[in-house]
């Protein structure tokens, strides 16, 4: 692979059925990062869709325990262990995340998985527990992860730096805090949740669920210099010109660039 790439698996909130719910592939020359699952099965397609098996991703990174981000990377870790038992792969699986969301991972894996596959749990998954502000290098990746500080249970985001010199920020599926001003500031992509459009909010009612709109977005971004803006974790109703609708509501006030992918599409990251 050459360039850096982001690509979308998933852009749907949790309610979402007619997309996937929101996880992504970020990767680089030298690593391939999985961030979160979404909520069943329908990842391994979407792997395989862009050509991949479980044993080709380098790491995963789970934001936080909700079930559309957790419950897929159950099913990764099912066929990662199977190509371990068969014989086809010999490696770990580096998961990293804050202590509960491992803690919650594991358990659903020890409830779920056969009796023949729990004992590589522990000897071919590397349960990698986060602090707040830790920094790591994998690969030609480097990442900070940081605590988004959550009303709700408790997530992480991180800030990465490609290849490049240039910084892509994920802030998980909630609002920007403040606090994490020092982390996002002047990043060339953020990631940021947008649960519908402004003027549906009466519908969706995202501020009683701690979520933001394509709006609230768009104004983030541009008081924090942000260069790319990329809206996902969105409601699945707005069907038709949906990238347009959200990109102009976002534009209201954010003079960089939108963009509002659908799933499987990939951003290139120059």
């Amino acid at each position: 692979m050459g360039a850096s790439q982001l690509t979308l698996l998933g852009t749907g909130n949790a309610g979402a059925l007619a997309r996937y719910n929101t996880c992504f592939l970020l990767r680089t020359p030298a690593h391939t990062l999985l961030v979160d699952g979404g909520g069943g099965n329908t990842i391994l397609e979407r792997l395989r869709s862009v050509g991949l098996s479980p044993t080709q991703v380098d790491s995963v990174f789970l934001t936080h325990a909700h079930s559309d981000h957790l419950l897929g990377l159950v099913w990764i870790v099912r066929q990662f262990l199977t190509a371990v038992k068969n014989g086809k792969y010999s490696g770990s699986l580096p998961i990293l995340g804050h202590q509960l969301a491992l803690e919650s991972l594991k358990t659903v894996c020890q409830l779920t998985l056969s009796s023949k596959d729990r004992p590589y749990l522990e000897k071919n998954i590397e349960w990698r527990i986060l602090e707040d502000g830790q920094e790591l290098q994998l690969g030609d990746l480097h990442l900070l992860a940081f605590d988004i500080h959550s009303t709700k249970d408790r997530q992480f985001g991180f800030s990465a730096t490609l290849p490049s010199g240039r910084k892509l920020v994920c802030l998980g599926d909630e609002p920007f805090n403040e606090r994490n001003r020092p982390q996002v500031e002047g990043a060339n992509y953020l990631l940021c949740e947008a649960f519908c459009l402004y003027k549906d909010r009466q519908i969706f009612k995202p501020y009683a669920k701690n979520h933001s709109t394509a709006l609230d977005a768009g104004r983030v971004a541009q008081g924090l210099g942000v260069e790319n803006l990329i809206l996902y974790h969105t409601e699945d109703r707005t069907q038709k010109d949906r990238g347009q609708l959200y990109s102009a509501e976002a534009q209201e006030s954010f003079k960089g660039r939108v963009w509002v992918p659908e799933d499987l599409e990939s951003i290139p990251l120059e």
